[in-house]
């Protein structure tokens, strides 16, 4: 801030003077952005320090941060006291509900599954109950194949091949040709 004192010629006001005299004197709508401000400045105080541009978005984003300035829509306004304030995109948050003033949120449970007690006793062993059809419950386990011999003889197979059969040709008939 010293520097930009030493550096500024006497007569130029400081720079949040002279970014709400040129929002004033444009007069839009929507605000003015950083080029139609930076413009005025540099037509109304034509001796300006090297760093313009540099000293002219510190300071906006100064007054943004403060609240001085509303940044909406790349321009910059000055805040309307009996406006609501703008909404950015996406959904809102939800309202945050009160407490009353006797809950503490700091007893509550932590997240996850709780630890094992090392020094628990260990639970009983329940015994397995067998059904009463006398069949195990589930899928019937896989059987081994037989060893040894075809599968005819071994009667797992129907005889027939793997697969699409092939397409029947119909027999080739001579044809005798007379001349």
């Amino acid at each position: 801030m010293a520097t930009e004192e030493v550096n500024r010629p006497p007569s130029l006001p400081p720079y949040p003077q002279m970014i709400l005299q040129a929002i004033e004197a444009l007069n839009d709508k929507n605000g003015s952005n950083k080029t139609s401000i930076s413009k005025y400045i540099e037509s109304k105080y034509g001796d300006l320090p090297a760093g313009h541009t540099t000293l002219l978005s510190h300071h906006l984003n100064r007054m943004k941060e403060s609240g001085e300035l509303v940044f909406w829509k790349n321009n910059y306004t000055k805040p309307d006291p009996d406006a609501p304030p703008r909404r950015g995109r996406g959904r809102p948050p939800k309202p945050k509900d009160q407490l009353p003033a006797g809950i503490d949120l700091s007893t509550t449970r932590p997240r996850g599954r709780p630890p094992k007690d090392p020094n628990a006793p260990p639970k009983p062993v329940k015994p397995k109950v067998a059904s009463g059809t006398g069949k195990p419950r589930g899928r019937p386990r896989k059987m081994p194949r037989p060893s040894g011999g075809t599968a005819m003889a071994t009667g797992v197979g129907s005889g027939r091949p793997r697969g699409r059969p092939p397409k029947v040709k119909a027999p080739l008939t001579e044809v005798s040709v007379e001349n």
